[in-house]
């Protein structure tokens, strides 16, 4: 799945203020909006481009989503539709002052193509709609295509091994809902560390309006590891030495979670529960050639009690200032 970075769409930084992006988008929906474009296909592809972008970004709880999970793992959480829903284009460009010139077959044809967005539904003269607005009639003036409500969507968490989530796998679940059940076979990818979800168009809630299904949500949850911690793509493990091996360093094998055994240096003078990284030995990322890393928490052990011999060996290693 291709990243799409709406930051750099809209040439703003990722600490840009609500404001900043709409005079952005404002500038960037002067310059391409098709009216002022025609035929200018490069044009209308960059339009559609930067109000997906400003749809996003200017809403507080996608724009959240977005920045919490990047944009392969966004997209898998929203649809085109879902980005543009409750998202009035005509209202936001009559505000820039474009005005009832603007919605011309040319604005209307840029979601009506069949590399636009919006699967049949278009505007009139009055923009007063968005591509993806769920109209139970029609609209302003008789001219916008009617659309049914969607059904609701649904989420379901599923349990996942560490084995399970570093090379994927297939899961059989079973969903119930409005007294019916779905029997599905979903894939899941590698990847899919806690939280993480895979959308299922059309498995979710029936429409109490005869229009489309909603869709499933599967959510991982990873189930405990008795070697590794899971910390989203990071995993750490334990690895107990002596006081001497901390003293003077040594050399441990570790197993990866894959199953690779990678010797490490513990370098002398290590401290009780010291973290020695290795970069790229956690879990995949979904949907990249990305890994986490794996982090090796170091437990010094000290003995409770010693014998004659270690404790005169310790005294005259007091003696010297250790």
């Amino acid at each position: 799945m291709a990243e799409t970075d709406y930051y750099k769409i809209l040439g703003v930084p990722k600490t840009a203020s609500g404001q900043e992006i709409k005079k952005a988008y404002h500038k960037l929906a002067l310059k391409y909006h098709p009216d002022k474009n025609k035929d200018d296909k490069n044009a209308e592809s960059k339009f559609k481009e930067i109000s997906e972008a400003y749809a996003v970004l200017s809403d507080k709880e996608k724009r959240q989503q977005y920045d919490t999970y990047g944009s392969a793992g966004f997209q898998q959480r929203f649809s085109k539709e879902d980005i543009f829903r409750d998202f009035d284009l005509g209202d936001i460009l009559r505000e820039f002052g474009f005005g009832q010139n603007f919605g011309g077959s040319g604005f209307g044809r840029t979601f009506t193509s069949g590399t636009g967005f919006s699967n049949g539904a278009h505007f009139s003269n009055n923009m007063g709609r968005n591509p993806f607005a769920h109209a139970m009639g029609g609209g302003t003036g008789g001219h916008h295509t009617a659309r049914q409500t969607k059904g609701n969507d649904i989420e379901y968490e599923i349990a996942l091994t560490l084995d399970e989530i570093i090379n994927g796998c297939q899961k059989t679940v079973t969903i119930n809902h409005a007294g019916n059940s779905d029997t599905l076979t979903v894939k899941i990818p590698s990847g899919m560390t806690a939280g993480k979800k895979i959308r299922v168009p059309g498995k979710g809630e029936s429409s109490p309006y005869g229009g489309p299904r909603g869709n499933l949500f599967i959510k991982s949850k990873p189930v405990p590891h008795p070697f590794f911690e899971i910390d989203g793509n990071d995993i750490s493990t334990v690895r107990e030495i002596k006081l001497t091996d901390a003293l003077l360093g040594t050399k441990v094998d570790i197993l990866t979670p894959s199953g690779k055994e990678i010797t490490i240096n513990i370098p002398a003078g290590t401290k009780h529960k010291a973290k020695l990284r290795l970069a790229q030995q956690g879990l995949p990322q979904m949907n990249t050639e990305l890994c986490g890393d794996l982090f090796v928490v170091i437990h010094v052990s000290v003995p409770k009690e010693l014998d004659k011999k270690q404790k005169k060996l310790v005294e005259k290693l007091a003696e010297t200032g250790l």
